[in-house]
């Protein structure tokens, strides 16, 4: 099998040269740049599972960037950065990152992060929804096992891993109250970060990516007053 290939956009030399050093040890094809100048471009040729983006680059910044990937392309993304409010992690979810980490960081750390974010992409956008443990809620047809939305027409719903998963919660859980605490959990799992934003910002995301083709799933999930959130509607096999 070949390895799983990684782009790591990172201006600082001495931590890209580290970073692609330690990746390429852990058995990842890893390519580099400098700046985000190229990201589509090389995304598009070189076809990473991940991309490793730093938010302080040079010229167009990290955010910018982040925003034009998702144009094209629905790969994982882990935005690096070196604040330690929680603006930057807000604003990296916002416009479309699955994942962040504050620099100085342990490259090990790094590590699982990645490891977490290609285990659930695995098979986030398969050729077609097998009939597998699949779910029929209002205009959509969910995959479980295959990790595939699609509408009852047939068409696939491209989402973030990180809106997948939250989507995947409340489907498994419907009619009941998730705290936030709780999705952050079975979401990130280890790799959580206890401030609630995080699941508000991909609740919003997830609101937004489904508002063309499922409006009924939107107006379903519902937020719960000092309680976090409530998927109201019947979830059929489909």
């Amino acid at each position: 099998m070949d390895p799983a290939r990684l782009l790591v956009i990172e201006d600082d030399p001495d931590l890209r040269a580290l970073l692609a050093e330690f990746l390429t040890r852990e058995g990842y094809d890893v390519r580099t740049l400098d700046t985000g100048r190229l990201a589509t471009q090389t995304i598009a040729s070189f076809a990473p599972a991940l991309v490793v983006l730093d938010i302080m680059l040079p010229g167009e910044d990290g955010f910018s960037v982040c925003r034009r990937i998702r144009i094209e392309s629905m790969v994982p993304i882990i935005m690096l950065t070196a604040r330690s409010d929680d603006v930057d992690k807000i604003v990296g979810l916002e416009v479309g990152a699955d994942d962040y980490l504050g620099k100085p960081f342990n490259p090990r750390e790094l590590l699982a992060r990645i490891r977490a974010q290609l285990r659930r992409s695995a098979a986030l956008v398969p050729p077609a929804v097998p009939v597998s443990r699949r779910k029929a809620v209002g205009e959509l047809i969910i995959d479980l096992d295959g990790r595939a939305i699609a509408t009852r027409a047939g068409t696939l719903v491209p989402l973030t891993t990180a809106e997948y998963d939250l989507l995947a919660c409340f489907i498994e859980r419907p009619r009941r109250v998730l705290s936030r605490d709780q999705l952050l959990d079975w979401t990130r799992g280890r790799t959580a970060d206890p401030f609630d934003r995080t699941i508000d910002v991909t609740v919003s995301r997830l609101r937004a990516r489904l508002a063309p083709v499922a409006p009924s799933v939107v107006d379903a999930i519902t937020t719960v007053r000092n309680g976090g959130y409530l998927f109201a509607m019947p979830v059929e096999d489909a």
